[in-house]
C-alpha cells in the first residue's frame, strides 16, 4: 500500500492507497459521498487529479484496488491482460494516456486488450465532457447477430415493451408502436414481471413470432436470470441472447446470483444454438454505477471504477450488447441530471476503450433531481459520441419498472438531427416497409404504408 501526497494552495493532501486516490479524483457523485470515499472538498479533488495525472500506467498492474486472492473479477482482469497490446503505452502516465487518446492519429480501438478497467476509469477522471465525447466517437465497437451494431454513423435502439402483468396483447402493442417509429434494431428486449421459466418461454415465443412473421432482422431477449436462460435453452426455447446483470466485484456478482463460470456455461449454450445470421455475438449484459455499493460489495472502492470493472466481466464473453442503466438505481448514487450526464458519458467511453459494445439506458427515477431536459441533453451527447444503442419505451415511461427513459420519438429525433442511421440490415427492412426516406432517415409511416397495414393488422 503506497501513500501519495498532492499539494494545492499551500495545503498537502494525502491519499492512503490507489483506491483512495481514484475515489478522491472522481467528479462528485452522491453514491461516493454516502459510501464515505469521496473527496472532502474541491481542493482535494483537484489535488488528487494532479497526482493521478503523473501516475505511471504500470501502477495499475502492480497495485490492485480489489485483492487478487479473493476476487475472481480481479483475477480475470490481471490474467487476461495483453502485454503486447499494452507495450506501446507502457511508458505513459495517466495524463500521458489522456493526451495519447486525444491525438487524432491514435488508433484507440487497438488499445483495448492492453487496457485495464482501472486505467480507463483513471483517464476518464482527467477528461472534460468534450474529451469523453471525442475519444469515444473514435472508438467504435462493432458486433453482430441478425443486425450489425456499432458501425460509425449509426444509432441502434432496444425496443423495451414491458408490461406490469406480461399481458401478451399489451406487449405486442408496444412492440408494434416501437417498430412503427423505427426502433428495435439492437434488440426487442422485455423485462419480465416474473422470472419463471414458463413465462420467459412464452414471451420469447411471442417476440419470435412477431420477428419471423414480418421477417425483421433483429434479435429478441427476455431479461430473465442466466440460470433461467440455461434451463429453457435445454428445453428448446427460442433464445437469441442470454441476459445477465453484472457488477465489478465477485461479491456483487454473487449478490446477483452469478459467477464467471456460470456465464461461460450460458455463453457456450447460446453459441450452440446457432441462431445468428450475420454474426455470433449472443450475450447481453446490463450494468450501472452504484450496484456494488448498494450491495455493500465495493471493498471501499468508488462506484465509477467498479463500473468499469464490470465491463471486464462483459468483455470476457464477447457480448452483442452491454448497457449501463445510468440513472436507474436512483439519486442515492447519481443525484441529479448533471451527475447522470457525466456518468453516462464516462460509461460510454470506458466501455468503448475496453472493447465493449456500449449502450446507455438514458433514464432517471422520479425522486431524482432530473427531468426530460437532462435526458435530451445526454441522448444528444451520446449520439455525437458514437454510442452503440439506447433504450426506448412507449412514451418514455416504463409502466412496469416505474422509471423514466427515452421514448421511441426521442430516438427518431436523435437520428434525424444527427444524421444517424439504424443498423444496416434493419434499415433495409424499414425501406421495404416504406419507413425510410430517400435521404436514409427513418420517418413515421403514412397511414396507408406497408408498415402500417402489416403491423397494425398483426396486433388486432
Amino acid at each position: 500500500m503506497t501513500r501519495r501526497r498532492g499539494s494545492l494552495g499551500g495545503h498537502t493532501h494525502e491519499f492512503a492507497d490507489l483506491a483512495g486516490l481514484l475515489a478522491a479524483a472522481t467528479p462528485e457523485r452522491s453514491g461516493d459521498v454516502l459510501a464515505g470515499v469521496a473527496a472532502s472538498s474541491e481542493q482535494e479533488r483537484v489535488a488528487a487529479q494532479t497526482v493521478l495525472a503523473d501516475l505511471p500506467l504500470t501502477t495499475f498492474l502492480d497495485e490492485l484496488v480489489v485483492p487478487y486472492e479473493t476476487d475472481e473479477v480481479t483475477r480475470l482482469i490481471i490474467d487476461t491482460h495483453d502485454a503486447d497490446a499494452f507495450a506501446p503505452i507502457a511508458s505513459l502516465t495517466v495524463g500521458g494516456l489522456r493526451d495519447h487518446l486525444l491525438s487524432p492519429d491514435t488508433d484507440t480501438t487497438a488499445l483495448a486488450p492492453g487496457l485495464t478497467p482501472e486505467m480507463v476509469a483513471a483517464v476518464s477522471k482527467l477528461m472534460r465532457v468534450q474529451d469523453l465525447v471525442s475519444v469515444a466517437r473514435r472508438t467504435p465497437v462493432v458486433t453482430a447477430f441478425r443486425s450489425t451494431l456499432g458501425l460509425p454513423g449509426t444509432l441502434a435502439t432496444r425496443l423495451q415493451p414491458n408490461h406490469p402483468t406480461d399481458d401478451p396483447t399489451g406487449v405486442t402493442a408496444s412492440i408494434v408502436d416501437g417498430l412503427l417509429l423505427g426502433c428495435g434494431d439492437a434488440v426487442i428486449g422485455i423485462n419480465p414481471a416474473t422470472d419463471s421459466p414458463a413465462r420467459t418461454t412464452d414471451l420469447l415465443h411471442l417476440v419470435d413470432e412477431v420477428r419471423t412473421r414480418y421477417d425483421i432482422p433483429t434479435q429478441s431477449c427476455v431479461l430473465a436470470h442466466v440460470t433461467t436462460s440455461i434451463e429453457i435453452m435445454e428445453r428448446g426455447a427460442p433464445v437469441d441472447l442470454v441476459f445477465q446483470s453484472v457488477a465489478g466485484t465477485q461479491a456483487a456478482n454473487e449478490g446477483f446470483g452469478v459467477t464467471l463460470a456460470m456465464l461461460g456455461e450460458a455463453h457456450e449454450a447460446a453459441l450452440s444454438l446457432r441462431r445468428g445470421t450475420v454474426g455470433t455475438h449472443c450475450m447481453y449484459f446490463e450494468t450501472g454505477q452504484g450496484s456494488a455499493l448498494s450491495a455493500d460489495a465495493h471493498h471501499g472502492v468508488h462506484q465509477q471504477t467498479l463500473e468499469a470493472r464490470a465491463y471486464a466481466v462483459c468483455r470476457a464473453f464477447d457480448p452483442l450488447l452491454v448497457n449501463t442503466v445510468v440513472g436507474f438505481i436512483g439519486p442515492e448514487y447519481l443525484y441529479d441530471g448533471m451527475q447522470i450526464t457525466r456518468a453516462g458519458l464516462e460509461d460510454n467511453l470506458c466501455g468503448s476503450l475496453l472493447g465493449v459494445p456500449m449502450g446507455v439506458d438514458v433514464c432517471y427515477t422520479n425522486h431524482a433531481e432530473a427531468d426530460a431536459d437532462d435526458t435530451d441533453t445526454l441522448l444528444t451527447l451520446l449520439g455525437v459520441a458514437g454510442c452503440s444503442f439506447v433504450i426506448c419505451v412507449p412514451g418514455g415511461d416504463d409502466v412496469m419498472l416505474h422509471y423514466q427513459s427515452l421514448s421511441f420519438h426521442d430516438a427518431l429525433y436523435a437520428r434525424q438531427v444527427l444524421g444517424l442511421s439504424p443498423a444496416p440490415e434493419f434499415a433495409g427492412w424499414l425501406e421495404k416497409m416504406e419507413m425510410l426516406g430517400a435521404d436514409g432517415r427513418v420517418r413515421e409511416p403514412a397511414l396507408d404504408s406497408a408498415a402500417m397495414r402489416a403491423l397494425t393488422a398483426g396486433v388486432r
